[in-house]
């Protein structure tokens, strides 16, 4: 798997499992399906970095959504 798509998955994951751990917190339930994505999450995006060569600042993330985007489209 590419960098760039590791890291926009692993961002992607990350965002979607914020709103279900909200959720589960406030319906006084433990969060263990978001934890578990999250950790998933986490796994993906720390791959992209150990396998990018320079790895990524902030301002690359933009440029990596671009490519991911234009190797789909």
């Amino acid at each position: 798997m590419e960098p760039d798509i590791a890291l926009v998955v692993g961002i992607i994951v990350a965002i979607f499992a914020i709103p279900s751990m909200l959720s589960a917190l406030t319906d006084r339930r433990a969060p263990r399906a978001s934890a578990i994505t999250i950790l998933i999450a986490g796994g993906l995006i720390i791959y992209a970095i150990q396998t990018k060569p320079n790895g990524y600042s902030l301002q690359d993330v933009p440029n990596a959504f671009v490519r991911v985007v234009a190797q789909i489209l």
